[in-house]
This record gives C-alpha cells, sequence and structure tokens, in this order.
C-alpha cells in the first residue's frame, strides 16, 4: 500500500470513528434527556404542577453545571415533553434515540401521532437529513405523499423492483417554490426546476441525480429531445421526466413510451435496469388510472405556486 492510499485509508478510520464517538454521545445525552424527563413527570405528579418543580430544577442545574447548555427552563419542558410522548425507556434505542436533539424537537412540535414521528425519524436517520431538512419534509408531508403515483410499475417491473419503484415517488409534486404563475407554459416551468434544481431533487426524495435538461436522442435519423432526464441510484435506472403545462391526456403516455424506449436503446447500459417514465401534468382524470405505455411510466399532478394540494 503506498504512502497516499494509506493516508487516505487512515483519514477515513478517523473520520468513521469521530462519526461512531459523535453518535454515542448524542445517544447519551438523548438518554440523559428522557431520564430527566420521566423524574420531572414523577415528581410533578407527586407535587403538583404549583410546586414549580422545572423552575427550581433548572437554577440548580444551572448553578451546579455553569459550563453545560441545556438547563433552561424551555429546555426541561422539552425533556418533559419527550418522555411523556416515549413513556417507554426502550424508545431511546430506537430511531429517535439516535437522531441529535434538535430533530426531536422538530417531531415534537410538528407532529401528534407517535407512529408518525418514528416514521419520519426513520427516515431522517436513513438519509441523514438536518433538522431544517426534516422540518420542510414534515411541513410538506413527505411521507404522507410517496407511493400514491398512479402506475403501471406492477405490470411493467419484477418485484421487488416494482414495489421500491412505487414508493420513490409521489402524489402530488409540489412545486411551490419555483416562483411561476398558474399560467406557465411548460418551457417556463422546465426553466424555473433547472434554476431550483436542488430544491426540486429535494421535492423528488433520496436517490435522483440530475443528467440534463432538453436531452438529445437520435432515432432512425430523427432529433428527439428530453424535457428533464434523472438516474435513480437506488432503482438504478434513468428517470425520463415529461413535463405537461395542461390537464393529463391518455396520448401522452405514448409519447412518453416512445422516449422510455429511446433511452434504453440509447443510453442504457447492460448494467442499469428498466428506464422509468413520470408524467408531471397540471391535474389527472380517471382515464390516467388505467393508463399503459410501452414501459414503466407513472403519471402525477404538481401544484404550482397559488395553488391548492389536490
Amino acid at each position: 500500500m503506498g504512502p497516499a492510499l494509506w493516508l487516505a485509508e487512515l483519514k477515513n478510520r478517523i473520520h468513521n470513528a469521530q462519526q461512531r464517538a459523535s453518535l454515542a454521545v448524542n445517544r447519551e445525552l438523548v438518554s440523559l434527556y428522557w431520564q430527566i424527563g420521566r423524574d420531572i413527570l414523577a415528581r410533578q405528579g407527586r407535587e403538583g404542577w404549583g410546586a414549580k418543580v422545572i423552575e427550581r430544577l433548572a437554577q440548580d442545574l444551572r448553578s451546579a453545571f455553569p459550563e453545560m447548555k441545556g438547563f433552561s427552563r424551555a429546555n426541561l419542558m422539552y425533556m418533559r415533553a419527550f418522555a411523556e410522548a416515549w413513556p417507554d425507556s426502550e424508545i431511546v434505542q430506537q430511531a429517535v434515540g439516535q437522531l441529535p436533539w434538535g430533530h426531536n424537537l422538530v417531531l415534537l412540535a410538528k407532529l401528534k401521532a407517535p407512529e408518525q414521528r418514528l416514521a419520519y425519524a426513520r427516515r431522517a436517520l436513513e438519509h441523514g437529513w438536518s433538522r431544517n431538512v426534516l422540518s420542510i419534509h414534515i411541513e410538506r408531508r413527505l411521507l404522507e405523499r410517496e407511493g400514491r403515483a398512479v402506475s403501471n410499475f406492477d405490470l411493467c417491473l419484477p418485484k421487488p423492483h416494482s414495489d421500491l419503484a412505487r414508493e420513490s415517488f409521489k402524489d402530488p409534486y409540489l412545486f411551490d417554490f419555483l416562483g411561476v404563475g398558474d399560467e406557465a407554459g411548460e418551457r417556463a416551468i422546465e426553466e424555473a426546476i433547472v434554476h431550483h434544481i436542488t430544491r426540486f431533487l429535494l421535492e423528488l426524495g433520496a436517490g435522483f441525480a440530475f443528467v440534463g435538461r432538453q436531452v438529445h436522442l437520435e432515432v432512425g435519423g430523427e432529433d428527439f429531445f428530453l424535457d428533464l432526464l434523472f438516474y435513480h441510484l437506488k432503482l438504478r435506472c434513468y428517470v425520463v421526466i415529461e413535463l405537461k403545462a395542461g390537464a393529463f391526456k391518455p396520448e401522452h403516455t405514448g409519447q412518453l413510451g416512445f422516449y422510455l424506449s429511446a433511452v434504453d436503446g440509447e443510453l442504457k447500459s447492460e448494467y442499469d435496469n428498466p428506464t422509468i417514465g413520470l408524467l408531471l401534468c397540471r391535474s389527472k382524470n380517471k382515464s390516467a388510472v388505467d393508463f399503459r405505455t410501452d414501459g414503466a411510466g407513472c403519471v402525477v399532478p404538481v401544484v404550482l405556486p397559488g395553488e391548492e394540494t389536490p
């Protein structure tokens, strides 16, 4: 092993060790906060709210540990709420116990149902969401929209690939960050998407990598251009995204199917799975439910600024 390779490997081991140490410290802190919250609940149960248990405890702990942050009255209230939300001590061994305290405060503040909190906690841990990204996904109801897109994946893709593909797409997609009006055409929407590509990728979900806009393909001596082309790292396939400024029409799927076949013929390698198509339109109707195309695709409505979520 050469010096450069050895140094790179050593740096990687140090980085991994730092991450493990950070996670261990975080688990201990969350566990401590849960224990403090549980004790507060027990003492208030005996003495009542009028005893000002939290106020006295905040003063005592700040005096005893002046170098430590986190013992304010507000944070002690959060500890109480955390223990009340998760009465079983085993919970700190699950996803919420591995998330930073700030993430848990977002879960407590924005979600009421324990199963929702756990679901978002698991996803945040899986994808390494920051506190801000977690907050955005909760506000935009990411998990509630996943897996709802009208698709033919069960017909065109083998299991479990079809299940994974179905869960990778949402209904609807919220494009309120684009800054375009209700009358925006397909090119205006496309330009806004590319301009806000980071937010667009966040809305699409984990695993999407941007390949290009107006991607050129030559088929039978004719030129064709794909609105947007992505690659999905987990599905290991290209994803063609076609934009329609109007409502869904069955003939749109014929065009999409042609593009999927073209990408499979021109770009797809032997290591890639069949290309998937995503047709984004301003609205869908009952005819979209039974749509067919020469390839795996789905039809999803989009919500632009000023529009209500269907």
